[in-house]
């Protein structure tokens, strides 16, 4: 598993988590950001199987969601993005979304039907 972020703190949170460091666990760790082909490259996307794209900006997932998925021909790339009515458009265009706010409405939804019931 790879993780490639701007942040070269996550990575000490990553290991803090683990208990030992991110890479004798098997993971690769690259500094940089999503928006560079190069950081891209360097993180192993030429190599994955899948592809998660979930900055804090739907429109960076959004690209590089399919920069992933058509360039580098990743078989499967998954995108976060909060906007419901824009994962749900991303997801007929062949672009498989996970939506935290549309679960969130959803689970609320059922919480509410059950105390009603």
């Amino acid at each position: 598993m790879s993780v490639l972020d701007e942040d070269p703190l996550s990575h000490e949170r990553l290991d803090v988590e683990l208990g030992s460091s991110w890479e004798e666990a098997g993971g690769r760790f690259t500094i940089g950001t999503a928006m560079e082909i190069d950081a891209l490259i360097e993180a192993g996307v030429e190599e994955a199987d899948v592809f998660i794209a979930s900055t804090n900006g739907d429109n960076t997932n959004l690209v590089v969601a399919q920069i992933a998925q058509r360039r580098f021909k990743v078989d499967r790339v998954i995108a976060r993005v909060l906007d419901p009515r824009r994962a749900a458009w991303y997801q007929e265009q062949g672009l498989q979304t996970i939506c935290p706010t549309q679960i969130a409405i959803e689970q609320l939804q059922q919480a509410a039907l059950g105390e009603v019931l």
